[in-house]
């Protein structure tokens, strides 16, 4: 069961990956859809394992990571 929830603005990813490389459950991952900006984008593709610790959000350079506890 999730401890945590993530939400991400695919609008402000400019996929830089530094979520996906720091998140130790592997919840997030890259898509092949592109942003009105041109980015391919992060969605949570394991989202049940997520346990809030909220590197992901922490490390974003664009705050396009908003994690739920």
């Amino acid at each position: 069961m999730a401890k945590g929830k993530v939400e991400i603005d695919a609008e402000a990813c400019k996929s830089c990956l530094f979520c996906i490389k720091t998140c130790p459950k592997n919840v997030l991952d890259i898509t092949d859809a592109v942003n009105s900006k041109g980015y391919q984008y992060v969605v949570p593709v394991n989202a049940e394992e997520c346990i809030g610790c909220a590197m992901c959000a922490t490390i974003c350079p664009d705050a396009a990571i908003t994690v739920y506890r």
